[in-house]
Formats: C-alpha cells, sequence, structure tokens
C-alpha cells in the first residue's frame, strides 16, 4: 500500500477516534468492571488504612479449574462490584519465582515445594488450585477456600467476611439465613 494512502487512513482513524467509541462492538470497558488486583504487599499496607480485608486468588498458568475461576467467577459483575467496595484484591501466581515481599519479609520460589514461600506459608503447605484466601484487616488469615467457587456462593462469602458475620455465626447458619 502506498505510504499516502496509509498516513491518509491512519490520520482518519486518529480525528474519528471519540466518534468510534459510540458503536457499540467497539465498547471500551472501564475500570470499575475489572476487579482492582494489587499486589500482597501493597493490600497488607492498605487494609490497615482503610480497614478492608483481602482476597487473594491464588492460582498457576497451567491449572484449568483457575482459568475458569476468572472467566466465569471473578469476571461476574456483581462479585466484581462487591470485592472492588469491600475488599482488597490480589491475585497470586503460586509458582512465581520472583521474590514477593510481604510485611518487610522477603519470600522466594522453593524448588523442592514448586511454589513460591509466600503461597506455601499462605495456602499452609496444601497446595491446591485455585484456593481463595480471605484475610482480615491485620492480613491473618481468616480461611483458605480450596477448588472453583461458583459466582452466588463467591457472594455468600464475601459477604459472610466482608460484613463480619463470621464473628456472630457459624458459616452453616449464615448459610441457611442468606
Amino acid at each position: 500500500m502506498n505510504w499516502k494512502i496509509s498516513l491518509f487512513l491512519i490520520s482518519i482513524l486518529v480525528i474519528n477516534y471519540d466518534k468510534m467509541s459510540d458503536f457499540k462492538y467497539l465498547k471500551i470497558q472501564d475500570n470499575s468492571e475489572k476487579i482492582q488486583w494489587i499486589s500482597l504487599d501493597e493490600a497488607s499496607k492498605l487494609a490497615e488504612k482503610t480497614g478492608k480485608k483481602i482476597i487473594v486468588d491464588v492460582y498457576t498458568h497451567w491449572c484449568g479449574w483457575c482459568k475458569i475461576m476468572d472467566q466465569k467467577t471473578f469476571s461476574n459483575s456483581d462479585v466484581i462490584k462487591y470485592i472492588n467496595s469491600k475488599y482488597l484484591a490480589v491475585k497470586l501466581n503460586a509458582e512465581t519465582k520472583d521474590s514477593l515481599i510481604y510485611k518487610g519479609i522477603k519470600f522466594g520460589f522453593n524448588p523442592e515445594k514448586r511454589a513460591n514461600q509466600l503461597a506455601y506459608l499462605l495456602l499452609n503447605g496444601k497446595m491446591s488450585y485455585p484456593t481463595t484466601v480471605i484475610l482480615n484487616e491485620k492480613s491473618e488469615i481468616l480461611t483458605p477456600i480450596t477448588g472453583f467457587v461458583e459466582p452466588q456462593i463467591m457472594l455468600k462469602v464475601l459477604k459472610y467476611y466482608g460484613e463480619n458475620y463470621y464473628t456472630t455465626m457459624k458459616w452453616e447458619e449464615f448459610e441457611k439465613t442468606n
């Protein structure tokens, strides 16, 4: 293609870019439609300041159920809204070889465990994926939830911990009444 024609087409796209966002097939997703994932170190610092709990999605790249959890649960608009309003959200690749800082401590990859030491700590050595870990405002583990969790069940779990029902009633009682 002639460079003059290419330049002309690019200029038309640039000029009309603002108008293009009106087309339905070019829907631009804003940040409120996605979970706002941050690092665990950042979340633990913010949790103390904001009083929010932390939700940690511990996953691996090869885990099929982790991908389904992302597609169904963590993409559900109700789950997204609830997490973004009540929690600080963290995605943690259990097999990352990167060093991670958490509460001032450096965690590295442990080849014997085939996992990052931080993931091993959060999962209490029970390396099952996906696992969702709920931490309180002091970054203390409240519960790990292993396996895929449907969006409606996840909402109940989030509410149970996010609104402190866990301090006054057992899960079974909460589940019957909500």
